[in-house]
């Protein structure tokens, strides 16, 4: 007997250490706990064709496929954002009179899939329970993998004194204002026109530097210095990249005050911060201040690329802690962490790879400081997980994701009150099945999600169930008995776009609506 109560204290222990326990309270608890809260996101890559659609020229049946199938993996997962690369090189996967059809759906620049990619990718997401960001490369028009040639509604076309060819490349010179504000019309023209739930940029801003090819922006700097500016280069050139950022942000929340603007720098600022580590300065040749984005408000989360592992010269914790610190004495925005997993299982020969254990381990070093502002993970990319590379996909589902969890609260981003406490009814009747149906605040929203509290056998469990705008409310069957124990008490409340918390709304089964003893504010 002895053996099997320190089996059973293994597991439980297990559990707990993977996070499991985050959604299932003490026995006989009249209420459920508070959900984990953090962000589990992938980022799906339409350039090149990494992660979707897989190779150019499939038919929307296909695509779609495609869609669902990883769609599916982030909800195995319990992965509660998609990270959408929607304009990979000044194109997009959605019908625009801005910039054309990008080559990576259908192999040709400018011709049409037959139907609106994003549209669908935001439906199946949202019918899920998972947040859709927009990801944009802002400044890149043409990418070294591109084959067809640009269509005559491309920017390089149409406006060819904005656009620098660097090696194989071609770029939009952010110092040119007219490009700069080309990028910022292509995204409000996405705000505007779809129900996105944040605008996402990775590490591109200033091209990576060529072994001796120079960025051609001269004529632009010799623009800004003859209108009087006196910047030095560099700092013109982060000059740039900040104004840019600002810009985004404030028009950005001028039209959808919810939208989420993060981005993903490079996961080092600068060579020597912190103390010792090396490597590539972003700084200096990105221009990217990531670090005076971060302090100045210009975005609600940061999500450093830290893709190293953590036993390396750029050692994963102490980097993660640097950009917690600087957020903690400043703007206390979340900061996620970029994680390499498409470094499980890459190569099978001659080259280095992660076994999954390096994600694992990488999660509890987040989730070790949660209360210092670390605030989930971004996978890089579907294909690993979709592919269940090395068994990743499954250690992930079986240990810190075998749980749901909701993106954390953003308060300086809140508007009006907070959702009110949903009506729950259960019908009295006595069956093998139940169907719960619910109503809540009938204030239209983008999204709209409600967690879901079971308690069997004494223990509470949480699900996430999604709704949709129009319909303020929704409807599940749940079963009375299972292995875990009879069903007592349901609860349920609602998640709004801001991702606050209403009022928890509690029942025990026989009852048809609850009374003041049995609702409950979870958060404040």
């Amino acid at each position: 007997m002895i053996f099997r109560y320190m089996a059973l204290l293994s597991v439980l222990l297990a559990l707990a250490l993977a996070g499991g326990c985050a959604s299932v309270g003490g026995y006989g608890d009249p209420y459920p706990p508070e959900p984990r809260r953090e962000y589990r996101g992938m980022w799906v890559a339409t350039v090149a064709n990494i992660d979707w659609p897989s190779k150019p020229g499939l038919a929307p049946v296909q695509l779609r496929a495609e869609m669902t199938r990883i769609l599916d993996t982030a909800t195995r997962l319990n992965l509660n954002a998609i990270f959408l690369q929607v304009r990979p090189s000044c194109d997009a996967i959605y019908p625009s009179e801005l910039e054309p059809w990008t080559e990576y759906l259908t192999g040709t620049q400018g011709l049409s899939p037959g139907f609106d990619a994003l549209a669908e990718w935001i439906t199946f997401a949202h019918a899920r329970g998972i947040e859709l960001h927009a990801w944009f490369n802002p400044f890149r028009a043409r990418q070294t993998t591109a084959k067809s040639a640009c269509c005559a509604t491309h920017i390089s076309v149409t406006h060819p004194e904005l656009v620098k060819q660097l090696d194989k490349e071609l770029w939009l010179d952010p110092g040119e204002p007219e490009a700069r504000e080309h990028s910022l019309r292509v995204i409000l023209d996405v705000v505007r026109r779809y129900a996105i739930d944040g605008v996402h940029f990775d590490d591109y801003f200033y091209p990576y530097p060529k072994k001796d090819v120079p960025f051609a922006d001269n004529p632009a700097y010799e623009k800004y210095a003859a209108a009087g500016g006196t910047l030095m280069v560099p700092d013109w050139r982060r000059d740039n990249i900040n104004t840019f950022v600002h810009r985004v942000y404030d028009e950005v929340h001028r039209e959808k005050p919810w939208i989420r603007v993060g981005i993903s720098p490079f996961g080092i600022w600068r060579p020597d911060h912190p103390k010792g580590v090396k490597g590539f300065d972003a700084y200096e040749s990105l221009y990217a201040d990531s670090l005076h984005w971060l302090t100045s408000g210009w975005v609600d989360y940061l999500a450093p690329q830290l893709y190293w592992k953590i036993d390396s010269p750029q050692p994963h914790a102490q980097l993660l802690d640097w950009w917690l610190g600087n957020s903690l004495r400043s703007q206390q925005r979340p900061i996620l962490v970029g994680n390499f997993t498409s470094k499980v299982g890459e190569k099978p020969e001659g080259q280095k790879v992660w076994a999954p254990e390096e994600v694992l381990n990488q999660i509890t070093i987040a989730r070790e400081r949660s209360h210092h502002g670390a605030a989930g993970n971004i996978h890089f990319s579907a294909v690993a997980l979709t592919h269940n590379r090395a068994g990743i996909a499954d250690a992930l589902a079986h240990g810190p994701y075998a749980e749901p969890a909701i993106p954390p609260e953003m308060k300086w981003l809140a508007c009006g009150s907070r959702p009110i406490a949903p009506r729950l009814d259960i019908p009295a009747e006595s069956s093998e099945q139940i169907v719960l149906r619910w109503s809540g605040s009938d204030s239209p929203q983008p999204m709209r999600r409600w967690t879901l509290w079971t308690r069997y056998g004494g223990l509470w469990s949480m699900r996430v169930m999604a709704g949709t705008p129009e319909v303020a409310g929704g409807h599940t069957a749940l079963d009375r008995q299972t292995a875990a124990g009879e069903l007592d008490r349901v609860a349920i409340a609602e998640v709004d776009v801001d991702g606050r918390t209403g009022s928890l709304t509690v029942v025990r089964i026989g009852t048809s609506t609850p009374d003041a003893s049995q609702t409950a504010t979870v958060i404040p």
